[in-house]
Parts: C-alpha cells; sequence; structure tokens
C-alpha cells in the first residue's frame, strides 16, 4: 500500500493518561488548591499534537472503562486522532499523573501508574493488519520497561517493517517509571542504569528515527558524555539520531558521530520566555513527525520541532498549550519578533479559535435565558417565581422532543439561565447540544453583570457553555456611559480568554437612544473590533440583506475565524421572524436563529395560569419551535 492511499500516517504507541496541573504557579505541590484537567501521557501528546499539526495519527494503547478513560477517548478523537485501537481495558484504571509548577526549573510531579490500563498492552492487541494502513509507528520509551508492553512494542516494529513502515522512537526517560527511585519522585530526569541501557540497545535496529535530550541519550548510548553516548547509540543502528538540546535548539545526526560539537550543524530554536518546561518533547516530536513524514527535509522538520516546544513552554499544561498547524504557521512567519507568545494577541486568538471543540455549520436556538421576562409574567399571572425552574424544564422537555422531531442532530441549541434554570443546565450539559448563558444583569445600561465578578463566576461553569453577554448599546451614547460599558465588555472578553469558554456578544439598540437606524450594528460591531473584542458569535436582530452583506465582510475581514452570526427575536410574531430568515439566509455567515418569546411566551403565561397541564405546554411550545425551524429550513434552503 502506498503512501498516497494509506489510511494513517503515524499509529503513537505508549502512555497515555490525565494529567492534573495545579494552577497555582509558584506554589509547592503540596500547597496546590485547583487542578487543570488535561490529556497527558507522552504518547497521548504526540498522538493529539501531531493530529492538530495536520497528520492522520493513530493512538494504541488502553484506557480504563470509566470517566477518565472516556474523557481520553473523547479528547483525542475531537482532535481527530484515530482511536479504533485505544482498547477499554475492563479492570484496570486510566493512569494518571499530579504536576505542579513552582518555577522555571522546578516541576514536581507524581506518577499514578500501579497497574494502570496502558501498561496493561499485549502482543494480543497488535493488529498486524491495522499497522500496515499506517506509514509509520512513533512509540514512546516507557513501553520498553515491562515485558508485556516490550513484546507488543516489539510486534507492532516487527509488523511495521514487513510493512514498510517507517519506525521512530523518543526515549522519553523517566528512571521513576524503569523502578530506579521512589515511586514519588517523578521529577528526577537521569539515574544511569547499565540494564536500562542494555534493555533500550537491544531494540535500537528497529528504529529510522531516534529522538531524545542530552541526558536520554545518555541511558540510551551509558556514557554521560553526550557525544560518547552518541557514538555507542550509533553503532546499535543506522537511524538517524535527533539530540535535542534545550533551548539552542536541536542537533540532526544521519551519520557517523563528529568528534566535537563545532562539526555539527546546529538547527536553532526561537526564544521564548519559559513558564512549564513540561510537554515540551512531546510538542517537539508532534512537529518533527509532521516534517518527517512530509518528507521536507531535517532543516524545516527542526524549524517545526523546535517551534512547537517553544510554544509549550510559554504556556500551561502539555496538550492543550500545543500550537495548531495555522498558528504553528503563523508563528514561524514572525517568530522573532514574539519572545512572549504567551502574551501575543495574535497567536493567543488563533490558538484559541483553530483548537476549538466542536463544528456547528447550522444552529436553531430555542431562547430561554429570560429572567426579568418570565418573573414578571409569573406575577402578572398571580404565581409564585419558585415555579419558574420547573417551567424551564419544561421548556428543555419541549426543545428535546422538537429537536429529535426535526432531526436536528448537532444542529440543536438552547439559551437558559443559572438563576432559575440550573437545573435544566445540568440535564443538558453533555449531551451534544450548542448550551448559552447569561451574564448580564437583565435590562442593565450601563452594562452589569448579574452575579458579580466573570471570573469568580467561569470557574464554577462547565466548558461546553457559551458565555452570552447582552449590551444596550448606541454609537451616540455618551462618552462616559461608552467607556463604562467597553471597559466591562474587554473584562468578559479576557475573561473568555483566560478559562477558554467561548464568547457570545448580543448587541442591542436600547430603546432609549435617539433612533434604531440598522446601519448602527454596522458602527457598533466596528468599534468592538477596533476594543481588540472578537467574539467567537454575534447575537444581533434581523436586518436588511444589504445590512447583512456589510456585516459579513466586516466580520470576515477582522476575524475570519468568527464562527457566525444567530438571528434574535424580541418577542417578533412569527410571521415577521419569517421574514427576517429570508432576509438572513443567503448569507453563510448567519448560522441561524436564538429566538425565546416568540416560542415560549403565550403557552408559559397560560401554564402559570394553570390553564394548560404540564404536557400541554411541551406540545405547544414543541409546536412553536418546530415552525420556526420549519420557516429557517424554507428560507435558507
Amino acid at each position: 500500500m502506498n503512501a498516497a492511499v494509506k489510511q494513517l500516517d503515524v499509529i503513537c504507541i505508549g502512555r497515555v493518561a490525565v494529567d492534573l496541573y495545579a494552577q497555582q504557579i509558584g506554589a509547592r505541590l503540596e500547597d496546590a488548591s485547583s487542578f487543570a484537567k488535561y490529556l497527558g501521557g507522552s504518547s497521548g501528546n504526540v498522538a493529539f499534537g501531531s493530529a492538530i499539526q495536520g497528520l492522520k495519527s493513530a493512538m494504541l494503547a488502553r484506557v480504563g472503562d470509566e470517566h477518565n478513560g472516556r474523557f481520553l477517548r473523547e479528547t483525542l478523537s475531537r482532535a481527530g486522532v484515530n482511536t479504533d485501537y485505544l482498547i477499554t481495558d475492563k479492570t484496570r484504571l486510566t493512569a494518571l499523573v499530579m504536576l505542579g509548577i513552582k518555577d522555571q526549573e522546578v516541576f514536581p510531579l507524581i506518577f499514578y501508574r500501579d497497574n494502570c490500563a496502558d501498561m496493561a498492552l499485549t502482543p494480543e492487541d497488535i493488529d498486524e493488519d491495522w499497522i500496515a494502513t499506517a506509514r509509520a509507528v512513533a512509540v514512546t520509551g516507557t513501553h520498553l520497561s515491562h515485558p508485556d508492553t516490550r513484546a507488543a512494542v516489539i510486534k507492532a516494529l516487527e509488523c511495521a517493517r514487513r510493512h514498510g513502515l517507517r519506525n521512530a522512537l523518543d526515549i522519553d526517560y523517566r528512571p521513576v517509571l524503569w523502578e530506579l527511585t521512589s515511586p514519588g519522585d517523578g521529577e528526577t530526569r537521569f539515574i544511569a542504569s547499565g540494564a536500562v541501557t542494555r534493555q533500550l540497545q537491544e531494540v535500537l535496529h528497529y528504529f529510522d528515527l531516534i529522538v531524545g535530550t542530552e541526558e536520554e541519550f545518555h541511558i540510551a548510548g551509558g556514557s554521560t558524555d553526550t557525544l560518547s553516548a552518541l557514538r555507542n547509540v550509533r553503532k546499535a543502528t543506522a537511524a538517524t539520531l535527533v539530540c535535542k538540546r534545550g533551548p539552542l535548539g536541536c542537533v540532526v545526526l544521519t551519520g557517523d558521530i563528529p568528534a566535537s560539537w563545532d562539526q555539527v550543524p546546529l538547527q536553532q530554536g526561537v526564544q521564548v520566555e519559559v513558564l512549564n518546561v513540561l510537554g515540551a518533547g512531546d510538542a517537539f516530536m508532534s512537529g518533527l513527525l509532521r516534517g518527517w513524514l512530509n518528507d521536507e527535509g531535517w532543516e524545516q522538520a527542526c524549524r517545526y520541532a523546535n517551534a512547537c516546544g517553544a510554544l509549550v513552554v510559554s504556556r500551561h499544561g502539555c496538550a492543550p498549550a500545543m500550537p495548531t498547524r495555522i498558528e504553528l504557521d503563523d508563528y514561524l512567519l514572525r517568530a522573532a519578533s514574539v519572545p512572549r507568545p504567551d502574551l501575543d494577541d495574535r497567536l493567543n486568538h488563533l490558538h484559541r479559535v483553530t483548537s476549538r471543540r466542536q463544528a456547528w455549520p447550522e444552529l436553531c436556538i430555542f431562547a430561554f435565558d429570560h429572567r426579568k421576562q418570565l418573573a414578571d409574567l409569573a406575577h402578572d399571572a398571580g404565581a409564585s417565581e419558585t415555579r419558574i425552574p420547573e417551567l424551564k424544564l419544561l421548556l428543555l422537555a419541549a426543545a428535546r422532543a422538537a429537536a429529535e422531531d426535526a432531526g436536528l442532530q448537532q444542529r440543536s441549541g438552547i439559551l437558559v439561565d443559572g438563576t432559575y434554570g440550573q437545573r435544566a443546565l445540568n440535564a443538558i450539559t453533555g449531551k451534544g447540544w450548542w448550551i448559552g448563558r447569561p451574564i448580564e444583569l437583565p435590562g442593565s445600561r450601563p452594562l452589569r453583570l448579574e452575579h458579580g465578578s466573570i471570573g469568580s463566576q467561569l470557574i464554577d461553569w462547565p466548558l461546553q457553555q457559551v458565555v452570552k453577554c447582552l449590551v444596550f448599546y448606541h454609537p451616540q451614547d455618551p462618552a462616559a456611559l461608552c467607556a463604562q460599558q467597553d471597559a466591562l465588555l474587554l473584562e468578559v472578553w479576557q475573561a473568555c480568554n483566560k478559562s477558554g469558554h467561548e464568547l457570545l456578544l448580543e448587541v442591542i439598540l436600547p430603546e432609549d437612544g435617539p433612533d434604531k437606524a440598522e446601519q448602527h450594528y454596522l458602527t457598533l460591531i466596528t468599534h468592538f473590533y477596533q476594543l481588540g473584542i472578537k467574539p467567537d458569535w454575534w447575537k444581533l436582530p434581523p436586518l436588511s440583506s444589504n445590512s447583512w452583506q456589510a456585516i459579513s465582510a466586516l466580520i470576515d475581514q477582522q476575524d475570519p475565524y468568527c464562527r457566525g452570526i444567530l438571528l434574535l427575536g424580541l418577542d417578533a410574531p412569527a410571521d415577521t421572524l419569517r421574514a427576517g430568515f429570508a432576509a438572513a439566509a443567503a448569507h453563510p455567515l448567519i448560522k441561524g436563529f436564538a429566538v425565546g418569546r416568540t416560542i415560549f411566551a403565550a403557552p408559559s403565561r397560560r401554564w402559570l395560569q394553570g390553564e394548560l397541564s404540564d404536557s400541554q405546554l411541551i406540545d405547544e411550545v414543541k409546536a412553536n419551535y418546530l415552525n420556526l425551524i420549519r420557516y429557517w429550513r424554507e428560507a435558507r434552503y
């Protein structure tokens, strides 16, 4: 099978685990109080990193039959990694690592890997026909430390050899994983061991590419003099050797090992301020594989590798810090002028928008995030506000029933608040729906947030929930009002960038404004972009086709990665919305609608008054929602 028709570029075999990263930078691990959960494990990181660099990668390993195993599978799958042979182990738990960032030199970590799932890989798990569908196999050294995993790796390498694949090794030496130090000493990077050196040298002949730090080549070559160690490795293998030399960069050795470093061309790295070196090697390997497997030459492969490593050392975490292909290519065009990638607005935006979790090509959203309006409705109906949470659960039931009948699949969504709708949020989160959640104090002008600091709010929110912020704004507002609203909107935008939540910015001209000319929306969107705010979503009222054309052109110019625009309803009659849909549907950037009171207001009033049963309410709301879905589809298709 030639490369042009291979299903996979690289199969990664080795460690895959959950990383728990301390969020308190500078604290001892003993003093850490909260942790961020990430995909981890050297091979898992390489599978992930090479996938977002554009390779068709696969993960061959085991994970537990539990929440962490499913988290790893879903995270890899979302990145485009093939998980057909990410085997679910019914009797073992997924491996776990706890890590801290004390300073630029001290990174305490603890491996929890006693009888873990990924170390249970056996030769029976290796399917030669599947191995043959790839162009390369990439393994990490830990799996050479145990008889069963070693036998599995050797079988995979032999299968690869028979079918003409390339084989790569990342030495990935962790003394604790070879049982050379105490179980809690994951931080130690090097302990000399003749037994480990012997076991490594026995398999080096299988590989076409071997990658490691100087210390890792010390263990592979049995010498703490790097050039001597490289010579010993060369005696065991004809592989290309890539030796990482920290911030200097790396060297590529394809033949005999020279007597001096002066005789070795250095592939220079880019200089950045280091936050955390953990994961840099996995990022390096991901970039190197991109260049190697695409036959771009060693100089270009090392440019990718060094830059990937540099970006990761400037950020928190391993896998989530890895650059996407688009982001890396942009960085390489201007790396010399970006000493602090973590502070570069363009790079951070590219990282954010090119690593999104899920695509939403179209959305038909039922919005019932209303708080004041429903409280007023309950009061007018003579009902207690305590009934509103129950009402929101029924509205969710109607939304789910309508989405099923309409076959929305990955096109369904809701907007619902945490004030009255927390139970509805809990019920739908994790079900594959688009979920938006408001933060503004209803009706506030100037904008205020309902529950105080945005940072303290988002720490409790699932990442799947989109931050929805409604601002009433007019281009002719007084300067002081504009400045106050702008400052809070910037705070919201910066908080979303920090937390990883997407932002939907809803803009409505105020009732007390001097006029409601629709051209003001173009002016306002321009203003927000000039502030540096790039929402993932815009929510705007129905406008003319000419206005949509101008707004779409502006968004494409300012942020071509914007998710799109959603149409709001403002309690308009369904026929009015139908006309708005018709004007909008020809513009691809408009992804659908997010409408509420048109769907739920009348039936909810009757339910609160005791005129409708729960099932009758659900039926009426469902019918109204389906009606709007039909109007949208008629307009778009």
